[in-house]
């Protein structure tokens, strides 16, 4: 009796089996409900980033963020004239995400990751990010946030694969993943790439209102992939 082979479908086995309506639940469960120290809030953060690329099926180095917009619950608009960089709110039983569309659109990507973690650790907020070594609980939910925001953008293993096939500058690899020339510096410097300095400034208490806000930095998009820099989104 002859035996047919069994063909694998690894496009099935790797494809996200939570429906779109779970995918930020499913993201959240990753983060336990206590006070974390500083190394585990930055590696429970690099793993949500991870699960929430594969659960949208994030390829790529330019994460397509109109898969996160589009998210069910979650509204994302662009705004002008804000007096910050970007916030994020509860209102209408839904998340309401708004990025200043005067900021650039590297700046506008970031924000709204940056937002998204912001969502993700609100129902236990109050606890997560206790003050420690004169860092306020909401200097460290900022820079967490930021954290995240740089893990979902510029994943560890893709910026030291590109690293190591010869794209070595800055600028280059800040186009390649769709981010501010700083913003890539600073991750290379995080992954022990280069040396650089910090750049993060941080807030003096969280949120207990279900809003947050993001710096403007010191100084509506076609799309928010955000593959030019023109067109806003309306």
């Amino acid at each position: 009796m002859t035996t047919q082979p069994t063909t694998l479908n690894l496009a099935a086995l790797s494809a996200p089996s939570v429906p779109r309506h779970q995918v930020l639940a499913a993201v959240r469960a990753l983060m336990p409900p206590r006070p974390l120290e500083v190394h585990e809030a930055r590696s429970i953060a690099e793993r949500q980033a991870g699960r929430l690329r594969n659960l949208l099926d994030l390829d790529g180095p330019m994460v397509d963020l109109d898969a996160v917009a589009s998210l069910p619950r979650l509204q994302v608009r662009s705004q002008v004239g804000l007096p910050v960089s970007g916030f994020s709110e509860w209102s209408r039983s839904r998340w309401v995400i708004a990025v200043n569309g005067d900021d650039h659109w590297t700046r506008r990507r970031f924000t709204l990751a940056h937002e998204l973690k912001h969502v993700l650790d609100n129902p236990y907020i109050e606890m997560l990010y206790p003050g420690r070594d004169g860092a306020p609980s909401g200097q460290r939910a900022e820079t967490i946030c930021d954290y995240f925001a740089a893990c979902l953008l510029m994943p560890r293993l893709a910026v030291k694969a590109a690293w190591g096939q010869g794209n070595q500058r800055p600028d280059d690899l800040a186009a390649h993943f769709g981010v501010s020339r700083a913003a890539m510096g600073l991750r290379l410097h995080q992954l022990g790439l280069t040396s650089t300095r910090r750049r993060c400034g941080g807030v003096g208490s969280l949120s207990k209102n279900r809003r947050y806000e993001r710096a403007a930095p010191s100084a509506a998009w076609p799309s928010l992939r955000l593959a030019t820099a023109q067109g806003s989104l309306t």
